[in-house]
C-alpha cells in the first residue's frame, strides 16, 4: 500500500491528537523593510532539516522520542498584514486551546504578532522574551504601522511595561532605545543578566521570539538585515537552555532568508536552532 508523501521537519511525524508541540510555517514578508525572501524559510529547513540528525549530543535529546506534530505552513495573505495576522492568530489559538505549544516558523518578524495575540487572550499574564539584533520598537516605519520594525511595540501595545525582555539588541533608530527605556527591558548586544531574569520570570506564562539575526553574520548571512557584531551559535543555543527553565507556552524562530546563502549554511544553522528548541520544550 502506498502512502501519501508528505515532507515535515525532521522527526516531527506524530499525529496531532498525540503530539504536545505544534510546528507550522508562516510565510509572510511583505513588510520586509530591506532584503525580503523569509517565506520561503519553512520550506528550505523541512527539506533541509534531514541533512542534521534527530540527537541532540547538546541536550542528550532524540526527537525521535518525544511527540510533535507538523502542521504545514498556513496559506497566509500576501499584501495585507492584519489578514495574514488574523490567520496567525486563529491557527494559533486553536492549538493553545488543546493545550499545545505552538511553535511558529517565519517569515519576517511581525509574524510574531499574531501568535503573541492568540497567547495573550489565553495568558494574561503572558510575558515576551526577544532574542533580536534589532529593538523592533518604532512605532511605525515609512507610515506603517505593522511592520516587522515595529512589531514589538505593536506586542507592547498588548501587554504595556516590564513584560518584554530584548537581548542581543544592536540595532535600531536612536528614538526606539529611548522608548524602550522607559517602556521594555533591553540588555544591549549580548545575554548578559538573562539568569536574572530568568530568576524573575520563573511561574510566568513565556512566549519565547528567536530573531536568528541575533546571530553574527559570520555564522548566519542568510538573512534580510544583516547585522555585524552578533553572538554565536553556541552562546544563543546557552540562552535557549537557560529560558528552557521557564513556562515557555508558545515560541517562534523567524527571518530565516535562504536564498541569501546560496551555501546553505544559515537554513543548517536554522534548523540546528529549531532542533533544540523543540527538544527543550
Amino acid at each position: 500500500m502506498l502512502s501519501k508523501n508528505i515532507e515535515t521537519f525532521l522527526g516531527c511525524e506524530n499525529e496531532y491528537e498525540e503530539s504536545k508541540i505544534v510546528i507550522f510555517g508562516a510565510p509572510f514578508d511583505s513588510t520586509t523593510s530591506y532584503r525580503p525572501g523569509t517565506r520561503f524559510a519553512s520550506k528550505a529547513m523541512r527539506s533541509e532539516s534531514f541533512g542534521i540528525e534527530t540527537y541532540s549530543p547538546y541536550q542528550d535529546k532524540d526527537l525521535e522520542d518525544i511527540t510533535v506534530f507538523d502542521g504545514g505552513d498556513l496559506e497566509l495573505s500576501f499584501g495585507n498584514p492584519e489578514k495574514a495576522l488574523t490567520q496567525i492568530e486563529e491557527f494559533t489559538a486553536l492549538v493553545l486551546e488543546d493545550d499545545k505549544i505552538p511553535c511558529m516558523i517565519g517569515g519576517e518578524h511581525l509574524v510574531t504578532l499574531g501568535a503573541v495575540r492568540a497567547a495573550a487572550k489565553k495568558y494574561p499574564d503572558l510575558h515576551v522574551i526577544q532574542f533580536d539584533a534589532h529593538a523592533d520598537l518604532r512605532d511605525d516605519y515609512l507610515g506603517e504601522s505593522l511592520s516587522h520594525a515595529s512589531v514589538i511595540h505593536r506586542v507592547w501595545d498588548i501587554l504595556g511595561d516590564g513584560r518584554i525582555y530584548q537581548f542581543g539588541i544592536r540595532s535600531g533608530d536612536r528614538s526606539e532605545f529611548q522608548w524602550g527605556k522607559d517602556h521594555v527591558y533591553t540588555n544591549k548586544f549580548n545575554f548578559d543578566g538573562l539568569n536574572e531574569i530568568v530568576e524573575k520570570l520563573k511561574g510566568k506564562p513565556i512566549y519565547l521570539t528567536i530573531d536568528l539575526d541575533v546571530l553574527d553574520p559570520s555564522v548566519f548571512p542568510g538573512t534580510g538585515t544583516p547585522e555585524a557584531g552578533g553572538v554565536s551559535f553556541l552562546e544563543l543555543l546557552q540562552a535557549m537552555l537557560d529560558v528552557s527553565e521557564l513556562n515557555i507556552i508558545a515560541c517562534d524562530v523567524n527571518e530565516l532568508s535562504p536564498i541569501y546563502d546560496q551555501s546553505g549554511v544559515s537554513t543548517a544553522v536554522a534548523c540546528k536552532v529549531l532542533r533544540e528548541l523543540i527538544l527543550m520544550l
